[in-house]
């Protein structure tokens, strides 16, 4: 039997995929929190509003369920309202109202005003820059722009998100206050293409002008930065690295593949041995810096000879921080034209070899971290631990620091200096200093 609530509705606001959609629903949170709604993250509540992510097939596939497991809870009388948004509704919209018209209302990745009518709010302008974050107060995320004009055959995004559109600087930098004064402390700049940054407004990369400004902010201590692309990378910001020491030596830097056939044809703007000059002048300009990448798989024409020389390129490069996905054959994108030629067993092997390589290559270099100090961030205490991370290591995808609970006490959100004692894969252990 269908029930009602009575008095004020509480909104359930679900996120799926990536930091940017965490960045949305934060936006969605403080929208409707300034209209006087009764707001929640993935906690009971009477209506529910879905983000979803549409990227790849396992992302795909979690949206789904998810969908279908609200809209079963909704059929049970446990919620009143589904509302989807996101990557996958923009993308999918006319097959999702076929395929699970039980959802109340299917919005795009741009139709927050619309939303907000649904949800009996509307857009405030006035809030630009205010955010409910989800993340523990010490860091948060600033999406510094929208969409993507890159044109990587494997790639969805610019079909969902639209193309790149920058947000000025000084809304950056009021936004990026605005954090500062409530205790966030490190700053982790996301973009579907950091590099890309400024060109449609200023008519330049200006990712470094960017920075500029971020560091004179009292309050934030980290600036990290997400997403960057190979081709055209703005070296002012490799200067801006070395020499700030609020920006961390980190760069995370999604570089897909080494082949340049492979290259060419993922339509990336590089070849093998600009890709190493690149890699070169990373180290060259800031000796210290952490290199974070991922990389696909399975694209087709992926030959066996081709994927030996990823993986030993790879072994050559020994990168700090490396991520690895199956190829996925997403329609509508250029490559889609291609055949699918690698099986999928044949996909998650080749992931297999990959990440054991990886597996080494960081317990090595966390061996070399052993008898050092580092400057540690703490985000939380988990059994007897309290986990915290260093300047070289973004929350959830990278290394953690273990300090042991019942030696000492930590405060959450807070900067210690940390002696390593021992270090396994991907996970170091220390004790204050």
């Amino acid at each position: 039997m269908r029930t009602k609530s009575v008095g004020k509705k509480k909104i359930n606001i679900v996120t799926l995929g990536c930091s940017k959609n965490v960045y949305d629903s934060e936006v969605l949170m403080s929208q409707l929190k300034a209209n006087g709604k009764e707001v929640v993250h993935e906690e009971k509540g009477d209506i529910v509003v879905i983000n979803t992510c549409g990227f790849i097939d396992n992302a795909k596939e979690e949206s789904i369920n998810t969908i279908l497991d609200y809209v079963e809870a909704k059929n049970r009388g446990e919620v009143e309202k589904v509302f989807v948004t996101g990557c996958l509704s923009e993308r999918y919209k006319p097959d999702l109202i076929r395929e699970i018209p039980d959802v109340d209302q299917y919005f795009g990745t741009r139709d927050l005003p619309i939303l907000l009518k649904h949800l009996g709010a509307d857009y405030k302008h006035e809030l630009v820059g205010e955010r409910l974050t989800t993340t523990p107060r010490h860091y948060a995320y600033l999406k510094i722009s929208e969409g993507c004009d890159r044109p990587c055959s494997f790639c969805a995004i610019p079909l969902m998100r639209g193309g790149h559109i920058s947000t000025p600087i000084e809304k950056l930098v009021l936004e990026a206050q605005k954090l500062a004064k409530k205790g966030t402390k490190e700053l982790i700049l996301i973009a579907q293409d950091l590099t890309y940054y400024g060109l449609d407004l200023y008519k330049k990369r200006a990712l470094g002008d960017l920075l500029k400004e971020l560091v004179k902010i009292d309050g934030i201590e980290w600036i990290r930065l997400h997403y960057a692309f190979p081709s055209g990378f703005p070296e002012d910001v490799l200067d801006i690295i070395r020499e700030e020491p609020k920006v961390c030596n980190y760069i995370d830097i999604p570089l897909q593949h080494i082949n340049s056939d492979l290259l060419k044809s993922m339509k990336r703007g590089t070849t093998h041995e600009k890709t190493n000059a690149l890699l070169s002048k990373f180290r060259e300009k800031v000796p210290d810096m952490a290199i974070r990448t991922t990389l696909i798989v399975g694209y087709p024409g992926e030959t066996q000879e081709r994927f030996q020389e990823l993986k030993d390129w790879v072994k050559e490069q020994k990168f700090d921080r490396l991520g690895c996905f199956t190829y996925s054959h997403e329609e509508n994108t250029t490559a889609h034209v291609l055949e699918d030629d690698i099986p999928q067993e044949v996909k998650e092997a080749r992931v297999e070899e990959i990440m054991e390589l990886q597996s080494q290559i960081s317990w090595e270099k966390n061996q070399e971290k052993i008898g050092k100090i580092f400057k540690c961030v703490f985000d939380r205490k988990e059994g007897n631990y309290f986990i915290g991370r260093t300047e070289y290591d973004s929350p959830d995808v990278d290394n953690t620091v273990m300090v042991l609970a019942e030696e000492t006490y930590i405060s959450i959100g807070e900067f210690a200096n940390v002696k390593i004692t021992s270090a396994e894969e991907f996970d170091l252990y220390g004790e204050l200093v």
